[in-house]
């Protein structure tokens, strides 16, 4: 017997060390890309991406995610200038001219060239869930839809598809550019597309902005 998703429904899944290493590779190699090439993402892919986005899990199995696929070029262009006017204020904010131009000459998303762009909301007072675990944290719902959207970027990052999550914007700004209704959250604006190139390190690190500091000292007892 199969489910709809075409695993056998009464089989438990058995994952030995070789997937084990393939997973910790996939999460050593996703990537926040901002270099996209022009091609573009076949649709069977895409909705792949969203079909296995909507496996993640969520508070009261409320599925709160929205995803609205951005395909007007007026909207796109709109988008960007408004991304680019955010970042030049932002830039403002570091007071030390070094780090102000190191800042202004990082790319910091790919609107412009992205194949595909996608906005992900989160919906604020779902019917579905009907308000389960959410009664003294409503914020997990946002969290749930954070979920989908790593989902969303480890299967691109299988598929050999890149993920740029653009976070310099202003989010009722771009909601009410986008005209969704007023219980939508903005989460992410994505850009998905191939990447223009591949590396091992990240492109933060590799510009001398930020490295991955030991994960180790993110961990505490009490």
């Amino acid at each position: 017997m199969r489910t709809g998703d075409g695993f056998a429904a009464e089989t438990t899944p058995v994952f030995g060390p070789a997937f084990a290493a393939e997973l910790e590779t996939l999460l050593h190699w996703r990537r926040d890309v901002r270099h996209f090439e022009a091609r573009p993402v076949p649709e069977a892919d895409m909705r792949d991406l969203l079909r296995c986005a909507c496996l993640a899990p969520s508070v009261g199995n409320a599925q709160p995610w929205r995803f609205l696929r951005l395909r007007s070029p007026q909207v796109r262009a709109m988008l960007a200038d408004h991304i680019d006017v955010a970042s030049g204020r932002a830039s403002e904010r570091y007071v030390d001219d070094a780090q102000r131009d190191r800042y202004r000459a990082l790319k910091l998303h790919g609107v412009r060239d992205a194949p595909e762009l996608m906005a992900i909301f989160c919906h604020d007072a779902p019917s579905a869930g009907h308000g389960l675990g959410i009664a003294t944290m409503p914020e997990m719902l946002r969290y749930s839809t954070v979920l989908a959207i790593h989902n969303l970027w480890l299967a691109a990052r299988v598929r050999g598809i890149g993920v740029g999550w653009v976070s310099i914007l202003e989010p009722q700004a771009v909601s009410a550019l986008l005209d969704v209704p007023a219980h939508w959250s903005l989460i992410a604006l994505l850009c998905i597309g191939y990447p223009a190139e591949q590396c091992p390190t990240p492109e933060l690190e590799r510009r001398g902005w930020q490295a991955r500091e030991p994960w180790s000292e993110r961990v505490f007892d009490r």
